[in-house]
């Protein structure tokens, strides 16, 4: 039976957000979940300190008595955490699967740089709470379970990752940055100007040399300039794989909504 850890490198999730979790996983008995206490911590933004936030994941990744971590939710903090929990993570962490999106994405590219465990690009517990959310949370739970019908239809041959859009960007230039040539790579943003995915793109594709070609998701919840900013999300992707000579490949079926799908990183299909 697959164990699951569920900790909260970044914003505490609710008692209440873990009880409708635990009831949907009764429909996958294969599974079992454990919520670590330090999901449910507070301290300001985050799910407690950055102290309790690396010990929480730490602590998942490296019992071996689970077989995966799932993040509980994103939002903004494990830029200030991943860096030294990923330090103290050792060989019990390189048998697990890491799944999660979003803020995140901090943590499944610094693990996939340094070559520890699985990561799973996938909607995470705090997805509940989204109109029609149990459909998002039921797709990760599947997948955990064996059932890679929520996988993003367009993975193929190549390897692939997905993240968000500014979280790719926080990671260009640092330590967490992997190695991306070869790869497919799928972006999705949430709540940002289109000049600001503009600027995004700007630096990312510097950043993505010899990469198979660029996915781009739902860039959603785009608010309202005070002047129209002339060019939609997909002509921004267009414009910036050009200038860098990166072939872009259409649309990812990733965003920050309940129809985001799974992407495990580096995993190819046959053919």
């Amino acid at each position: 039976m697959p164990r699951i850890a569920i900790c909260a490198p970044s914003r505490a999730i609710t008692q209440e957000d873990a009880a409708r979790v635990t009831a949907l996983a009764a429909d996958f008995p294969a599974l079992d979940l454990h919520f670590h206490p330090q999901c449910f911590l507070e301290q300001g933004h985050f799910a407690g300190s950055d102290a309790a936030r690396i010990d929480a994941l730490v602590a998942s990744a490296e019992d071996p008595a689970f077989d995966a971590v799932w993040f509980a939710r994103g939002g903004y903090g494990a830029v200030r955490v991943a860096e030294d929990a990923i330090a103290r993570m050792g060989r019990n962490a390189e048998a697990k699967t890491f799944l999660g999106y979003s803020d995140g994405g901090i943590l499944l590219g610094g693990l996939y740089a340094k070559r520890i465990g699985r990561q799973v690009h996938a909607p995470m517990p705090t997805d509940i709470r989204r109109d029609g959310g149990e459909a998002a949370v039921r797709r990760t739970l599947g997948w955990l379970a064996g059932d890679v019908s929520g996988l993003e239809p367009s993975i193929d041959h190549h390897p692939a990752v997905a993240f968000n859009l500014m979280t790719l960007a926080m990671l260009c230039g640092t330590p967490l940055m992997p190695g991306l040539a070869g790869h497919v790579v799928m972006v999705e943003d949430v709540g940002e100007y289109l000049y600001a995915v503009d600027r995004l793109f700007f630096h990312v594709t510097a950043h993505l040399g010899g990469i198979a070609g660029l996915r781009l998701g739902r860039i959603s919840q785009v608010p309202e300039n005070d002047a129209p900013f002339g060019h939609q999300a997909e002509d921004i992707a267009r414009h910036w794989c050009t200038r860098h000579a990166i072939p872009f490949l259409g649309s990812a079926d990733i965003g920050h909504d309940v129809d985001n799908k799974i992407v495990p990183f580096g995993v190819a299909t046959p053919g």
